[in-house]
């Protein structure tokens, strides 16, 4: 470990920051432990934060952080709520600059947890737990009995929050995850990601890939087997993977290039898309856009889960989230249908129209407004049952194939699922020189 610059509090033992090699690269690893009142942090371990983060920035190095604190030391009123207000805002500046990996690794409470949403990753180990307001506070106010781990846990955050990116055992686990995701990142925005080792070749036949998808046109499958036959080494590093399961989202390489991947989950409600995976979507390609990782989207819905519960909820403004993410992305963007792409869905999942770069098909794809079923059933309500399957059958031959959607432009090939693997290799090596211009403004008002 080659350490060349160190940060400590000088009245308490909470909180340290420390320039340090991880497995080959520098980065700015601040510590906040459980240490005196659990943790709390003094307004001199909130300065340690705020000047670690800021020194990161500024030497361009990635922030890894693991924390544990009951939150803010009430002896020292609220100069410590401020003090953790001003890391907060020095970590926002490091926001798209360099990258800032969480892990929780006791309890994070009060608003140091905060802390955790602004993150780019947050990895919890299995007993750490964060919550804003505690489970007295919930109880008085709600009625309703809660515990720590059933309010804040690490299951809770990864299943119902969103909020933990990976569970793992320890401390030392939790580092090496942050490693794992450091390992397709650069050290900041100006850098381009590593190239990663691989005797992987390109011109592998994707055998796996060609032979997942079912017959049956409702039958499922796991994505991932997908995923992991056409990248390199079948080395895939989901994120997120228990909330929004209908979406996959993580890392792998391709030819040794660094990779983001957004897939449909036909498992999960039929990999329709929903509230949690439109924002878990959204997130994921920001970052992705944020550090230059191009991007590879694998197609196969029927559009966004109908609902009344789902649009009182906003499920135009969050679903708008993914649209907006994709749209402003200017990485390189290659999409893949592999089988259904319909409606609005085949719009906001990277499709020509909103930028994407690349538009690939399996011959199984099929492109349309809706299903048969559905199309038959609004346009021509009065048919009898036997006439329905007949018009059904004629719909799916004359819409439901990727050839006429390829004929307008809309799909760029039309491509044998065994050759996935190499033609993905050659278009992100194709566009590997992309670059978009920008023009200047102070910020996009992105629909949080």
């Amino acid at each position: 470990m080659t350490t060349t610059v160190s940060l400590r509090s000088e009245t308490s033992d909470n909180a340290s920051a420390t320039v340090t090699d991880l497995e080959g690269r520098l980065v700015m690893l601040v510590d906040v432990g459980a240490g005196p009142n659990r943790g709390a942090l003094t307004p001199s371990d909130a300065a340690i934060l705020e000047e670690a983060f800021r020194s990161a920035r500024q030497q361009r190095l990635p922030i890894i952080t693991v924390l544990s604190t009951s939150g803010v030391s009430v002896g020292h009123g609220i100069a410590s709520v401020a003090g953790w207000g001003r890391a907060a805002k020095e970590l926002v500046k490091c926001s798209g600059v360099v990258p800032t990996l969480f892990a929780a690794c006791g309890p994070v409470l009060s608003g140091p947890a905060f802390l955790l949403g602004i993150a780019d990753v947050t990895v919890f180990t299995k007993d750490a737990y964060a919550f804003v307001s505690g489970p007295q506070m919930v109880q008085s106010f709600t009625g309703v009995p809660v515990t720590t781990q059933t309010l804040g846990g690490a299951d809770a955050h990864a299943r119902s929050s969103g909020l933990a990116s990976l569970i793992v055992a320890d401390r030392q686990a939790a580092i090496e995850a942050l490693s794992a995701v450091l390992f397709h990142l650069p050290d900041h925005v100006d850098a381009f990601p590593p190239l990663i080792d691989t005797d992987d070749p390109t011109d592998r036949p994707a055998m796996v890939a060609a032979t997942t998808i079912p017959d049956h046109a409702t039958g499922s499958y796991d994505v991932r087997a997908i995923i992991t036959d056409i990248v390199d080494d079948g080395e895939f590093l989901e994120l997120r993977a228990i909330w929004a399961p209908n979406l996959v989202t993580g890392f792998a390489s391709i030819d040794g290039h660094s990779v983001g991947i957004v897939a449909n989950q036909s498992q999960a409600l039929a990999g329709s898309i929903d509230i949690p995976a439109a924002q878990k979507g959204a997130r994921f390609v920001a970052m992705c856009d944020a550090f230059g990782i191009p991007l590879l989207t694998l197609v196969d819905t029927s559009g966004f889960l109908p609902g009344k519960d789902l649009e009182w909820r906003g499920m135009i403004r969050h679903g708008a989230q993914l649209a907006f993410a994709y749209c402003r992305a200017t990485v390189p963007r290659v999409s893949l249908i592999l089988r259904k792409s319909y409606g609005g869905a085949y719009i906001v999942m990277d499709s020509r129209y909103i930028g994407n770069d690349l538009m690939l098909a399996w011959p199984s794809a099929e492109v349309a407004v809706m299903g048969a079923k559905g199309a038959v059933e609004i346009l021509h309500r009065s048919a009898t049952p036997e006439e329905r399957e007949l018009i059904e059958a004629e719909y799916e031959a004359k819409h439901l194939t990727p050839y006429p959607t390829a004929e307008r432009g809309s799909i760029s090939a039309v491509i044998e699922p065994q050759d996935t693997r190499k033609e993905l290799a050659s278009a992100f090596n194709l566009l590997a020189s992309k670059r978009e211009r920008l023009r200047p403004r102070r910020h996009d008002n992105s629909p949080l």
